[in-house]
């Protein structure tokens, strides 16, 4: 007798039982049809786009066990603390268990105790435990970060190839999902080759977060500017990410310093300092957390309200997925980075320090374009990383991120650029921005003279401006496709086609003039503070009641706060204000059964405080 496939009527009334929302996000809703369908998956969403819900509600309606690979014992155990709130039986194996926990819960399993069961994918390549799962009725495989199985992503993983030969191994196919936040056309194919998906339902949602306010922010005093930043904002909590061990111990020594309640993580801590660090961040005890990018892929910290980069990320992805760990709950947040041409060198430095191959260096280094690009465009800043990735936005700008709220006015640099081609073309695009610079300003060092560029007619043709200056006109032209960059340690610039239009007349230039001074009224710090992070019908003393109530809870439960219920729901609650079970229950994040554990403490508050 045929199974009849589970109803999306069915997944909708799961999602609101456990999780108290009375609707898919359109994004979601897709992925969960194919899964319930028994088509293999592959869902790109962003960063706090609801990828867990997309497996974890689809493995409540399915038989048996949905097994999810997922690469950190941090990522599990906080997704399964949130599942069992819930009212959600799953567990997780990792190497934190003793051999006797480990068995316990494979007995669990093979009971049908459990729906969902999280292990790494280091797991998969050991026999034994393949033995195991070959006995358990799996109906489904879900890979979250599955980009760990490129050689051309971000954080390529080995034990990510197991996962295919271990499915193909199991005595049924079960549905095969791929979830993670950013992949390029290339790292999507592999994913679908590597992990031998059969005929994928795609799915790509939107990775542009209409909540965060993204800023690149280039000429700040850095170390001012974040402790600045961090005084202000000291009641939020946020993520410092910095390039080096050095500068977050820095930076975390002055905010220390300053009474701000700060955490530190980096590889150098031992790992009693870091996992005391991460729960002090995860339980509100720390508010700022200074980190290298060592930190971050297991947070699933919700109210996160604001990411600053002190250091420009090695490339697109590395940088979307960290910014992306801010807002999560849905409530506007910031993303802030502070470049300067030093971080260009940082990590070059950091390519050429990693032994790797000379094809993957050189994909190293594109994407390290790609990333100085951004740095420079003075396009919408969110239609640039979705060009990144190949997403289609149809062009309208976001309206909120540091290139859209940028007042400079417009300036026609035409002749400027016409002046930068021309040198490029007469010193034969041979040689580096540098350079180029040198020869513009009219610099007559050992090179310049050495190969005779001081006797060019566009020696000193820019002489009132800085070498430094100069340099950045000619990356804001790179970063606008007028030049190109060549690959490796040290590129050279060329001429790209709208450059020979610009030469012609063809075409005007356009940029926006200097910055103006700090004492302006629009300075760039003023608009890194732009943002109104509370609605104005959130009122503020309920929210905090509220907070002290989830507070309260999450100790006697020894969960972070957040999996008690997110911020964004505590918001709503504060403006509605339930007297009633039902209106309680209508508020969006409170589930049935999460309302029997948790919901009397904050019912009682309204009916007898408010």
């Amino acid at each position: 007798m045929k199974m009849q496939v589970p109803t999306m009527e069915q997944a909708q009334a799961e999602l609101q039982k456990y999780y108290g929302y009375p609707d898919f996000r359109e994004g979601q809703k897709k992925i969960v049809e194919s899964l319930l369908e028994g088509r293999d998956t592959l869902g790109i969403m962003p960063t706090g786009g609801g990828k867990s819900i997309c497996y974890q509600v689809p493995a409540l309606l399915l038989p048996g066990l949905t097994l999810v690979i997922s690469p950190l014992i941090s990522l599990m155990k906080d997704q399964v603390d949130a599942l069992t709130t819930a009212g959600i039986p799953a567990a997780f194996i990792n190497s934190t268990l003793s051999g006797k926990e480990v068995n316990e819960r494979i007995r669990a399993a093979h009971r049908g105790e459990l729906k969902l069961l999280y292990v790494a994918p280091e797991r998969l390549e050991l026999d034994w435990f393949r033995l195991e799962m070959a006995e358990l009725s799996i109906s489904c495989v879900a890979v979250d970060e599955a980009h760990c199985v490129s050689q051309w992503g971000h954080d390529f993983r080995t034990s990510y190839l197991s996962v295919s030969p271990f499915v193909e191994e199991l005595p049924n196919r079960p549905i095969l999902a791929a979830f993670t936040a950013t992949a390029t056309p290339e790292v999507m194919e592999d994913m679908v080759r590597l992990l031998r998906l059969r005929k994928p339902g795609v799915f790509m949602t939107g990775l542009g977060r209409d909540n965060l306010a993204m800023s690149v922010l280039r000429g700040e005093n850095k170390r001012e500017f974040v402790m600045d930043y961090a005084a202000t904002h000291s009641h939020q909590p946020g993520i410092i990410y910095a390039a080096t061990r050095k500068d977050v111990d820095d930076l975390h020594q002055r905010l220390q310093g300053a009474g701000i309640a700060v955490g530190r993580y980096h590889a150098g801590m031992n790992d009693t300092e870091r996992a005391d660090s991460q729960e002090g961040f995860l339980y509100d005890d720390i508010r700022v957390m200074v980190a290298t990018n060592a930190f971050g892929m297991g947070i699933d910290k919700s109210n996160v309200r604001y990411v600053i980069h002190y250091n420009m990320p090695k490339n697109m992805e590395a940088y979307v997925q960290e910014a992306g760990r801010a807002g999560r709950d849905g409530e506007t947040s910031e993303c802030i980075l502070l470049f300067s041409a030093q971080d260009i060198m940082t990590q070059k430095f950091l390519i050429e320090q990693n032994p790797q191959d000379p094809e993957r260096k050189a994909n190293e280094y594109r994407k390290l374009q790609s990333m100085i690009d951004y740095c420079y465009t003075t396009r919408c800043l969110r239609n640039a990383h979705l060009d990144y990735f190949g997403e289609e936005h149809g062009d309208k700008p976001c309206g909120i991120c540091s290139s859209c709220t940028d007042e400079r006015e417009l300036v026609d640099m035409t002749v400027d650029a016409q002046k930068i081609f021309s040198c490029i073309h007469r010193m034969r695009e041979r040689y580096g921005v540098a350079l180029v610079a040198s020869v513009l300003k009219g610099s007559r060092n050992q090179k310049v003279v050495q190969y005779g560029f001081d006797k060019l007619p566009t020696h000193g043709m820019m002489s009132g401006k800085s070498e430094k200056e100069i340099s950045e006109i000619i990356n804001v032209l790179i970063s606008e496709g007028y030049l190109a960059l060549s690959e490796g340690q040290y590129p050279v610039v060329r001429l790209q086609l709208p450059a020979a239009e610009v030469l012609r007349g063809q075409r005007e230039v356009l940029q926006r003039v200097a910055r103006p001074s700090r004492t302006g009224a629009s300075s760039s710090r003023d608009r890194g503070r732009g943002h109104d992070l509370s609605p104005s019908a959130v009122n503020e003393t309920v929210f905090e009641q509220l907070r002290l109530i989830r507070r309260e809870l999450a100790g006697r439960e020894h969960v972070p706060s957040y999996i008690i219920f997110n911020d964004a729901t505590l918001r709503e609650m504060s403006v509605v204000c339930p007297q009633t079970e039902s209106a309680m229950l209508r508020v969006k994040g409170v589930g049935e059964v999460k309302y029997r554990k948790y919901g009397k403490e904050f019912l009682d508050f309204f009916q007898n405080e408010m």
